[in-house]
């Protein structure tokens, strides 16, 4: 089985979240986001292991694209705990670059597994349409 970057990187991404949330949790004293960022930065993760364990194209697409939601999400806790103090530009500039790396990479990977479900979709059109 080859390596899946995008399974590699979002683990890794999500180690990065659960320090992140004992940090706040620890040190800062945070309580609120630090659970709501916990549950989205970990749920990437998560939806990309079950995508790459799809039954289906749609249903890969379906959880990778439910993958990018919860990352676009987890980049909104990231910009509150920013603009709130509790992380400083060095910190949030890290795992910031991270999280939008994983979107842009998720990005990609809905946008051209919907396009292949739709070409093939339209050649087995074709197909049918020749035979008659």
């Amino acid at each position: 089985m080859s390596e899946s970057i995008i399974r590699r990187k979002s683990e890794a991404f999500s180690v990065r979240i659960i320090k992140l949330s004992r940090y706040l949790k620890s040190t800062k004293h945070e309580n609120v986001i630090s659970i709501q960022i916990y549950r989205s930065g970990t749920s990437v993760s998560a939806n990309v292991n079950e995508a790459l364990q799809g039954s289906s194209k749609n249903d890969f697409a379906n959880k990778m694209n439910i993958a990018l939601k919860e990352a676009a999400e987890t980049k909104h806790w990231l910009r509150l705990l920013y603009e709130s103090d509790y992380l400083t530009n060095k910190e949030f500039d890290s795992i910031y670059e991270d999280a939008s790396e994983i979107e842009k990479i998720l990005t990609s990977i809905v946008k051209t597994t919907r396009y292949n479900i739709e070409s093939e979709r339209m050649e087995k059109r074709r197909g049918v349409n020749k035979e008659n």
